[in-house]
């Protein structure tokens, strides 16, 4: 019986049979529409999803219509609530860490696996990057595993200016390239609309190793210059940190493992994807002490060579996302390999709101260093909390999964009040909510009241250009019982692996509107 195609290797196919027509190698092809060969290469194998915009681009230089869709601002899902989840869902690699992971491996001119690596949008962009700048990324172990070799010369002159600009992740290639060129620009980051999110930190704490930034030129990169004489003392560093961010935290990290003596740093987020680093760092031979707290010892050396493996530790935001997903459709189900350090004050939230979730004995990942349980979600009847619900810096409330109490809060009998102080304006997003029937009251940027339960209502929206204000519609929709539309996806496919794919595993009624 001949086999099914994936809707990519059906567009992939069609891409390729035009380029060939057109008489024109992948690599041609790449750089009409300002992309990578290794890019195209993924597209016409169906081994990479596609967003409208980039269809739209192809369309345009092989001068015909690859598909017809029915919105021309990106994917859409076709959600037909109201039903309950069943089953169990194993959680995926965690997608911060695998970005962070990738910038690392520019510090090794050795191979690097990275085993398990999220397939999703924002890993393909920060790949898409380094290979254009020569960095070798070979697929292997049925496209579950990645191996990266990082050239001794890099050139950073071919980088891939439009993937650079969709991912904030790019900012993370300070700490490892500034001992590699004494000047070089990277493109302003991007990514979530979250309101300004300022790369001071970055250069504040990166001054220690000589870097220095000009990001007022308005020129629309960072342009880059390292002073030798500062970068190459043998001496302690002390670094405080002026804001507890993870991409800063990690940035100084891969700056301080080629360092030479010892960098201290305090005020470091101890977050799950800073400590991947640090594992990762410590199979290349870095020593580190003080992995989980505030305050980092790095010792460095002067260089790596050596092939190593890594395996990426499960993500906490994805289970969290699977957590709301059952709660808000008031359902049963289990979450396997859930890291449970990065989720003890979420459960203990959720308790306090009635939810009744049980866990399994620990066991560790497969890095041997993070803690995993698996977890049963039961049916239950949820109350407002009695004090608001705020995020913290690890190891409190993570800022990640703040959005998902909104729609949980949706479910829950009473006023609930979330305070989002971190971002300028994600709590503006809560009130798309509003939009499902939920009772949504703006306080001001930062706080909005929500008051359960709700008496759900389908609707068609454009999705939330932000990852998890995204994801948190596509759960009010899978509780409202009827048919919504969620319109332009692309914010959710770049932070989560086949989502719709496996809330359907889970029983959700959800399919991709494509057209094709």
């Amino acid at each position: 019986m001949k086999k099914t195609l994936s809707y990519q290797q059906v567009i992939g196919e069609a891409i390729e049979q035009m380029r060939i027509e057109k008489g024109w190698t992948q690599e041609e092809l790449a750089e009409q529409v300002g992309s990578s060969q290794s890019a195209i290469h993924r597209i016409e194998k169906g081994g990479q999803n596609i967003s409208l915009e980039m269809i739209k681009k192809l369309s345009e230089a092989l001068g015909t219509q690859i598909l017809s869709v029915n919105d021309s601002a990106g994917q859409s899902f076709r959600i037909r609530g109201g039903k309950e989840l069943h089953g169990e869902i194993t959680i995926n690699t965690s997608k911060n860490a695998a970005v962070a992971l990738l910038c690392a491996t520019l510090l090794n001119t050795g191979k690097t696996t990275l085993r398990h690596i999220a397939r999703i949008e924002e890993v393909f962009r920060i790949i898409e990057v380094l290979e254009s700048i020569g960095v070798k990324c070979h697929w292997t172990n049925r496209h579950r595993d990645l191996e990266i070799i990082s050239p001794r010369e890099l050139k950073l002159d071919e980088m891939d200016i439009e993937a650079a600009r969709r991912t904030r992740s790019i900012i993370m290639f300070l700490g490892p390239l500034l001992h590699r060129y004494p000047r070089f620009k990277i493109p302003y980051a991007g990514g979530c609309s979250l309101g300004t999110r300022t790369v001071e930190p970055h250069l504040q704490a990166l001054k220690s190793f000589g870097l220095t930034v000009d990001a007022e030129c308005h020129s629309g990169f960072y342009e880059v210059e390292v002073r030798q004489e500062t970068l190459h003392k043998y001496h302690d560093r002390y670094i405080v940190l002026t804001e507890r961010g993870d991409t800063v935290t990690e940035n100084v990290l891969m700056a301080a493992a080629l360092a030479p003596g010892k960098t201290t740093i305090v005020g470091a987020s101890p977050n799950y994807m800073v400590q991947d680093v640090c594992f990762y760092l410590e199979q290349l031979g870095v020593k580190i002490s003080g992995i989980g707290t505030t305050r980092l010892v790095v010792q460095g050396r002067p260089f790596f060579n050596q092939d190593v493996e890594y395996n990426i530790s499960e993500d906490p935001i994805e289970a969290m996302s699977f957590i709301t997903a059952a709660l808000a459709t008031n359902s049963e189900i289990t979450i396997m390999r859930a890291p449970i350090e990065f989720l003890e004050i979420e459960l203990e939230v959720l308790k306090n709101m009635h939810a009744i979730i049980d866990k399994s004995p620990e066991y560790l990942s497969s890095n041997n260093r993070t803690r995993l349980v698996d977890l049963y979600i039961k049916k239950s009847s949820l109350v407002a909390p009695v004090d608001k619900i705020h995020p913290m810096p690890f190891p409190g409330l993570n800022i990640d999964n703040l959005p998902f109490f909104s729609v949980i809060a949706a479910v829950a009998s009473g006023r609930t009040l979330i305070h989002d102080w971190v971002f300028e304006n994600r709590a503006v997003y809560t009130t798309e909510l509003a939009n499902l029937n939920v009772k949504v009251e703006l306080l001001d940027a930062h706080r909005v009241y929500i008051e359960g339960p709700t008496n759900w209502r389908p609707t068609e929206l454009v999705a939330p250009q932000a990852l998890r204000p995204a994801v948190v519609i596509l759960i009010g929709m899978l509780a409202a019982p009827g048919q919504s539309i969620l319109r332009n996806v692309y914010p959710i496919n770049r932070g989560y692996q086949d989502f719709a794919a496996r809330l359907r595993h889970l029983g959700a009624d959800i399919s991709p509107l494509t057209g094709i």
